[in-house]
């Protein structure tokens, strides 16, 4: 063999060496992360955790349905604040949610067919002083430009609201229908944030058929009813308009405590993608007024907005993922904006036909699956 070959040869064993050892590396790390994760196995009767006790700061949970209806699971803190959350597992199928936690104690709840309080185990997360601030300065930067965000859709909302309620109480059910659409878009834009506060979103977004056993329906659904379906305003309306105002300058003064960490924004962006996946594109959400697609744009633009802050990061840690990412962005926006009218409004949803409703399902399916690794590109290690 000549000294060429030779040094060749060479080069190319020690490059295989390289490899395996970096292999080696990448495949104990990987093993690593997925011991370390906490198991939670969902059936239609139980929610076992793996661990009951992990540290605090960044907390993977693997989930497993096991059972053979669709569930979701949540961790609660205090008062049933939630902290992270993933809906819409179907039976036989696997999710994971990435999420900071500080030190404390929660509950993991599994909900089969995704009512009721859920089936609990109570965790400890130990630590001295909770999850670790980021250690990247724009993922700093991007929770504080977010929270302003989220208390900018609060304040909007409610003069939004007061005018709804003004209608209402006038006696005016055209105003009022018109009025009831642009009333929701900050809500629906920042949705994930309201519902961690666990008593707002029941009392203003309660569907009747999701009405848990006991609770009053109220909100804005119950007088959709009323102005579509029932066509009269009355004093019982009228009341209902005005706690709408209050509970919503409720959710507006919680704004501020709100827990907001990277990964939950990540994770709010794909809750709200889901939230277009089962209530939107369905027309549950809406189904009176038929506004559904208002809504709709409202969630995307609120996805958008969370992973516009994170894709610096994101970015830079998957830059396939945010290329995927624009993409899937710019063609829902654009799908969307071919049912815009010239007064802004969009139209009824129950002039879509089932074959472009599969349009719809199918590209929020397409920005869905992209939009569930956003949290992994974010964790800080």
């Amino acid at each position: 063999m000549s000294a060429r070959r030779r040094s060749t040869a060479a080069a190319l064993l020690t490059l295989a060496v390289a490899t395996a050892t970096l292999a080696g590396c990448s495949s104990k790390k990987d093993d690593k992360a997925a011991s370390d994760a906490v198991k939670v196995n969902a059936t239609d009767t139980a929610c076992e955790v793996s661990r009951t006790s992990f540290p605090a700061g960044h907390v993977v949970l693997d989930i497993s349905n096991k059972g053979s209806k669709t569930t979701e699971v949540y961790v609660y803190g205090e008062g049933d604040k939630i902290v992270t959350e993933r809906e819409n597992i179907g039976p036989g199928t696997k999710a994971s949610i990435n999420a900071e936690i500080k030190a404390g104690s929660y509950e993991i709840a599994c909900k089969p067919g995704m009512v009721g309080d859920g089936i609990r185990q109570k965790i400890t997360v130990t630590g001295a002083g909770g999850s670790a601030a980021p250690t990247d300065p724009r993922l700093a930067a991007a929770v504080d430009s977010y929270r302003k965000y989220a208390q900018e859709q609060a304040d909007a909302t409610i003069p939004a609201v007061e005018a709804f309620a003004a209608a209402i109480k006038s006696g005016d059910v055209e105003k009022a229908k018109s009025l009831y659409a642009p009333s929701r878009t900050g809500w629906e834009r920042t949705e994930p944030v309201a519902e961690s506060f666990g008593d707002v979103d029941p009392k203003t977004d309660t569907r009747e058929d999701k009405l848990e056993q006991g609770q009053e329906w109220t909100g804005w659904h119950k007088l959709e009813k009323s102005l579509w379906a029932d066509a009269k305003i009355g004093d019982d309306e009228k009341k209902l308009a005005d706690q709408l105002v209050a509970d919503l300058k409720d959710w507006q003064k919680k704004i501020p405590e709100a827990e907001i960490t990277a990964t939950s924004m990540a994770n709010g962006a794909k809750e709200l993608l889901d939230e277009v996946a089962t209530n939107k594109i369905t027309g549950e959400e809406d189904r009176y007024s038929h506004t559904d697609l208002a809504d709709f744009q409202a969630n995307v633009e609120g996805a958008q907005k969370a992973y516009e802050l994170l894709k610096p990061v994101a970015s830079e840690k998957d830059a396939e993922l945010a290329k995927t990412l624009d993409s899937e962005f710019t063609a829902i926006n654009t799908l969307l904006a071919k049912y815009k009218q010239a007064d802004g409004s969009f139209t009824s949803y129950d002039k879509v036909t089932e074959a472009e409703r599969k349009t719809f399902s199918d590209a929020v399916n397409s920005l869905g699956e992209p939009l569930s690794k956003l949290a992994a590109a974010v964790v800080v290690k």
